[in-house]
């Protein structure tokens, strides 16, 4: 295969497997799209943090991640507080019910993905991984990551 080949191939299959990642989002739980899971698994991991930290970090336009954070408030799974340093700022955390949530949606994620995967051999699995993070590493052009 050649190059041009292989790269239109992956931009392919890339499309295909974020078609399929939206649409499994909202069969694991409709109130939750793949954009909402996205935030809460950022919250959780940075221990919350402001939707502005949000918007830069995931290149989302400022009023898409207003509108998810609102519905994510409305359904009780994050919260604002003030912050600790300057309490003009408002932090976003997760409620008790977003890590229930998020930890659902975690665990039926893994196990498709284990399913689909099950009959990989190990070296294929580790490389694929390899690829992936690789590929996710590049920050582009302006260096954004």
């Amino acid at each position: 295969m050649e190059t041009a080949e292989a790269v239109e191939t992956i931009q392919r299959e890339m499309t295909i497997f974020a078609r399929r990642a939206r649409a499994s989002a909202g069969r694991l739980h409709p109130e939750l799209s793949l954009v909402s899971y996205t935030l809460l698994g950022h919250l959780e991991e940075r221990g919350g943090c402001r939707a502005t930290d949000l918007a830069a970090h995931y290149a989302l336009d400022k009023s898409t991640v207003s509108r998810q954070v609102a519905a994510l408030e409305r359904g009780g799974l994050i919260a604002r507080r003030p912050d600790a340093d300057d309490h003009r700022v408002q932090v976003l955390h997760l409620t008790d019910a977003g890590r229930r949530i998020l930890a659902q949606v975690t665990e039926s994620r893994r196990a498709a993905f284990r399913e689909r995967l099950a009959r990989w051999p190990a070296g294929d699995l580790e490389r694929f991984a390899e690829y992936l993070e690789r590929y996710n590493a590049w920050g582009g052009a302006d260096g954004d990551e």
